[in-house]
Formats: C-alpha cells, structure tokens, sequence
C-alpha cells in the first residue's frame, strides 16, 4: 500500500470498448504471423470514459491468446504502475512484458485521477468514490479485455498489486466467467487501517532506532494512531492533536472529507473473507518479499488458509528472498524498470499453464 492521495476509481454500468493504433486481428490471413502490439483501449462505464493499453504479444492470426487484466496498487496509480512525476517504477509494465513474453495478452488501464482517464464523474467531487467503484471499474475493464478478438474465454486472468490484489479477489466473485487465475502479487492481505497501523508502528520503530526520537514518544503515538483509527471506526471525530506533525497530516487527509468514504469502505473489508468467495479451482500466486515492510510476509497466513479453503489450486505462496513492495530486489532505486528475477520466475510460473 502507498499512502497518498487515496483517489481513482470509475462505476460500471453498459462497456463498450475500442482499440486503436494496432492491426485488427481479422487484418491478416488465418494462420498469418501477426507482430507484437499495443492498443490504446477505452471503455465507457457510468457515463464516463477510461483508457488503457491492451499488449498483444505476437501470435498467429485467428489465434486465441490467455488474457490477463492488471490492477494496480493505491492512490493516483496509473496504468503503467506510477504516481508521477516523482514515483515511476513503470510496475504493471514490467508484469505486463513479462507476461507478453508467455504469449499472455494484457489489459492495463489508468484509473480515475489518473493519465487520460482523469476525474470523469468525479471531478469536483472526489469524496464520493469508494471501494466499490474501483471494483465496478475493474470488472468493466475485465468485461472489455473478454471482448477483444484475440482473448480467450477460457483463460482470462487477473494479476494485481498491493491493493490491487484486493481488487483481483473483489472482481473474480463479480465477474463472469470467472478468472482461471489470479496472481496476487504483494496482496493487501488485512484491513485497511489495520495495515497502516502497523506500518506507522514500523515507521515509528525506525525514527527511533535512527535517534529521531525517543521511545517514549514512539509509544504515544503509536497509542495516538490506534486512538484516531478506533475514534474513526467507531464514526468519531478523529483526535490527532497530539501526533507529531507528519502522521496528524496523514490521518487527517485519510478521515477528511476527500478520502473519508473510499478509507471506510475498504477498511470495512477483510481480505481473508473476499478469498473465501473465489470460485473452486481458480489457480492463484501470491507473492511476499522478504523485503517488504509495506505487506510483510508474516501477515499472509490468513489470506492462505482462506484460499485453501475456497479449494483454489497453486502455485500459491511464493516467498521472494530480498524483494522490495515495488516488487524490486532490495536496494534498487524506486524508478527502477525492472522486475527482480524472482518475481519474473513467479509470473513464468503462475502462466505456465497458459503459455503460448
């Protein structure tokens, strides 16, 4: 999860979708190789348009190729995995030419407030959005990837990150037909301010080892965090007088009118219970980085034993030695393009049953 500006999102209603800057698949011959391209894709949900690209790797032409959509993490996260200009780790393009280079078609899209999309129905008004619009623009965005000409029913995929593992889980108990896979890559595995609670706490804990402060202080803004997180569950005020100065300024923008509804709702969520709800057999990854102090692998369990309990198939838990949330080995600077290779084995390894 990163904590910015807790914005995007669209609402589903009737899909329609168009492709352009690249050969329609009926352009060539049957059985014609057909290069490598990328489409810029829009789909028409509520009333309000969003974009996105559409990777086809190469193929032949009539063929059928697994189709995956790619969901991103939290915040003005675009359709290439970034917030820019400052953060640019170009995340979802890294997995979709990974997956390209499996033969697995992609999907990737900017969400509201973010790239071409930008704040459609919501424009003067952010607060309305929450999580349940994030899911309805997704399962329009799923909806439109069913429809390309090259996509095969059969084996439509979903692959998200951070918050957009939540998402994955969210949209594969909506849509129709179900995802044969899901890849959960760095998945929100718990409640929303449960999640940021501990990461405070962890923050806190380094401010101190780093002598920025005592651990007296540390302790009373640890209670401090857990106090506003209960006032605001509880539909309290959220009392942040007493915290130092950058945590006031992050728990008063997540409670405040903007982020307000979208933090409850998804706090409302416990990751577990969504897995519960995925179809029997669907084939899931979820990935941990020994390095991830955003979702730490000691938080998984649960999110696994309720996937085993939905009778999911694997390759399941894949614990990646040294890699980072944005999914990097760790030390790499944040806009760094590639994927650590371990995370590309366990996306060769997710697709395995679907390459081409």
């Amino acid at each position: 999860m990163r904590w910015r500006s807790l914005m995007a999102a669209s609402l589903l209603a009737a899909v329609t979708a168009t492709g352009l800057a690249g050969p329609a698949a009926s352009a060539a011959e049957p059985g014609a190789a057909v290069a490598a391209a990328d489409r810029e894709i829009s789909f028409t949900a509520d009333g309000t348009t969003a974009y996105g690209t559409l990777h086809v790797p190469a193929h032949r032409a009539g063929q059928r190729l697994p189709a995956a959509l790619l969901l991103p993490g939290s915040g003005p996260t675009d359709r290439n995995g970034d917030e820019p200009p400052a953060l640019t780790p170009g995340t979802l393009a890294a997995v979709a030419d990974t997956l390209g280079s499996d033969g697995v078609m992609t999907l990737r899209f900017d969400k509201y407030f973010t790239g071409r999309t930008g704040a459609g129905a919501y424009q003067g008004d952010p607060g309305r959005l929450d999580l349940p619009a994030f899911t309805r623009q997704a399962a329009a965005a799923y909806e439109t990837l069913r429809e390309q000409p090259e996509a095969d029913r059969h084996a439509l995929l979903v692959v998200g990150h951070s918050e957009g593992g939540l998402q994955a889980l969210l949209v594969a108990r909506t849509v129709r037909p179900a995802p044969a896979g899901l890849a959960l890559l760095a998945p929100q595995d718990e409640r929303l301010l449960d999640l940021l609670t501990a990461q405070l706490g962890d923050q806190l804990d380094q401010g101190v080892a780093a002598g920025q402060f005592t651990e007296e202080v540390a302790r009373a803004n640890k209670a401090g965090v857990a106090a506003a997180v209960a006032d605001f569950r509880a539909g309290r005020p959220a009392d942040t007088g007493a915290l130092l100065p950058p945590l006031a300024g992050l728990l008063n923008a997540l409670f405040g009118p903007n982020n307000a509804r979208f933090v409850r709702s998804d706090d409302a969520v416990y990751p577990p219970d969504a897995a519960r709800a995925v179809h029997p057999g669907t084939r899931v990854t979820v990935t941990c980085g020994t390095a991830d102090a955003n979702v730490p692998c000691a938080t998984v369990p649960p999110l696994l034993g309720a996937l085993a309990r939905a009778h999911t198939t694997g390759p399941g838990l894949r614990t990646l030695d040294g890699v980072d949330h944005f999914l990097h080995p760790a030390g790499t600077p944040v806009n760094d393009h590639a994927l650590a290779p371990a995370v590309e084995t366990a996306l060769h390894e997710f697709a395995r049953p679907w390459k081409r």
